[in-house]
């Protein structure tokens, strides 16, 4: 299965740690961001597309020299146009009939992303108090996905989408619009999807977004070698 890994953003919201090195290769705990999160994937993941722009020669480099997966490419996003359309531009490039896809920014439980990687379509999902800062999944009776709201006014305890997917390859069948702030979004493709065919909802175990200094000094202290290590 191939998987792709979002990591062509410009990590504003870390600089000036960001400045000259890109967000997926700051280190945690000793070990570049990207690095633990090739460590995670399933052992089905036997490929993987990463998606670069900014300082990708650095990510390049990485990829040459890491240990985790013998099969990779980076393939450029030429534009920042969004989430979506750096999906996109894995089209021609992937082999597999369904593939992963994850934010590059974020860690992810190992056990969480071998669970989604059993399902014919999927995403995680995660608990969050103040939904109105999240994207949120509304589901069916039946615990399947209906669809995904951006930041809806909603208080109490919701379910978050937290950017882990797994598609099948007719995702591409749909066809992806401008959103409003003119960039093209995945979350477009996961609710589309779901009005085609059923699209499994996993609650995840861990979930560390690093999204902003203060989150990426607490991933500091956080025991991932424990929920990041692949399960045997």
């Amino acid at each position: 299965m191939d998987a792709i890994i979002l990591a062509a953003g410009l990590g504003t919201r870390l600089r000036p740690h960001t400045l000259t090195t890109p967000k997926p290769l700051l280190p945690v705990r000793g070990r570049p961001i990207l690095d633990w999160t090739l460590g995670a994937l399933p052992s089905s993941v036997d490929r993987v597309l990463v998606v670069v722009n900014y300082l990708a020669e650095q990510i390049d480099a990485y990829l040459a020299s890491q240990q985790h997966v013998r099969e990779w490419l980076a393939v450029r996003q030429q534009e920042p146009r969004g989430t979506g359309d750096a999906v996109r531009c894995c089209r021609e490039h992937l082999r597999s009939d369904c593939f992963l896809v994850l934010n590059g920014d974020d860690l992810y439980g190992a056990a969480d992303l071998d669970q989604l990687s059993r399902c014919p379509a999927g995403l995680l999902v995660h608990p969050v108090d103040e939904p109105s800062l999240f994207g949120i999944a509304f589901l069916r009776p039946d615990g399947k996905l209906d669809h995904l709201k951006e930041k809806p006014p909603l208080k109490g305890c919701q379910l978050a989408n937290i950017g882990a997917y797994l598609f099948p390859r007719n995702v591409f069948d749909i066809e992806l619009h401008e959103s409003a702030r003119g960039e093209y979004e995945v979350t477009d493709y996961v609710s589309a999807l779901a009005a085609q065919q059923p699209v499994h909802v996993v609650q995840a175990s861990f979930w560390l977004p690093i999204g902003n200094v203060e989150a990426w000094e607490k991933a500091q202290h956080e025991d991932l070698e424990t929920v990041m290590k692949r399960p045997t």
